[in-house]
């Protein structure tokens, strides 16, 4: 990993390139570290960079390291619908209600006031559970048309443990977590509920019932076994 000597601190960096952008920019992350990011060019000038921004450098590494765990941050990922987006964090104390944008390629969140992170993790239970609503609703619909499964009511709900359930009334519960899973488990996780309303059980029946809309269902199991909440 190359490094940028400031005084008597050692700058440890990585270089991530980009053909596509016009000029050089650098970013601090928790778990990632001092990264820049640009066209390829020589150490030399990637030192150059460094220096040049040292000071902010070394405040920014201070306040990442500073950071709780599951803090959200500027430079910490978010997940959603399968990828990971860069995330901006703007204080203003003069709001008083944190705000979410997304603009499909990284988050914007703005916030204030003392219990800053504790309303940014409920602004983004608000926006996974709105989200869910608006692109998982049309895909259940969708899918129960196509396997001619009826079910009862949709809900959706953040659970801990459960990506998804189908109650005895035959009404469907989806965790509003799902909505950060890619769209190919998402599809999975509605066909497997849909397929509870007629197999109550994981019986051979059921999953014979399951493969016949998705003939991967295996791989696709295994991967969703695979998945935090």
């Amino acid at each position: 990993m190359p490094e940028a000597r400031y005084g008597d601190r050692l700058i440890e960096y990585s270089i991530e390139e980009r053909t596509g952008l016009k000029s050089h920019y650098i970013v601090v992350e928790k778990n990632h570290g001092v990264i820049l990011k640009g066209t390829p060019i020589s150490e030399e000038q990637a030192n150059k960079y460094i220096l040049k921004k040292a000071r902010w450098i070394l405040d920014k590494l201070n306040l990442v390291e500073s950071v709780k765990e599951g803090d959200i941050v500027t430079g910490s990922r978010i997940l959603y619908l399968g990828k990971k987006y860069y995330t901006e964090v703007y204080f203003n104390d003069s709001i008083s209600e944190t705000r979410i944008e997304f603009n499909h390629s990284r988050f914007r969140i703005i916030t204030g006031g003392k219990k800053a992170q504790k309303d940014i993790q409920q602004a983004l239970d608000d926006f996974f559970h709105e989200k869910a609503a608006e692109k998982i609703t049309p895909k259940i619909e969708k899918w129960s048309e196509r396997t001619g499964i009826k079910y009862g009511l949709l809900h959706f709900r953040k659970q801990t443990k459960r990506w998804g359930s189908c109650t005895p009334r035959n009404n469907i519960v989806i965790n509003t977590e799902a909505i950060k899973l890619p769209f190919s488990l998402i599809d999975y996780l509605i066909v497997h509920e849909l397929c509870h309303v007629k197999f109550r059980n994981h019986s051979k029946a059921f999953w014979a019932e399951v493969a016949k809309y998705l003939r991967n269902w295996k791989e696709l199991d295994e991967r969703m076994m695979g998945m935090k909440m």
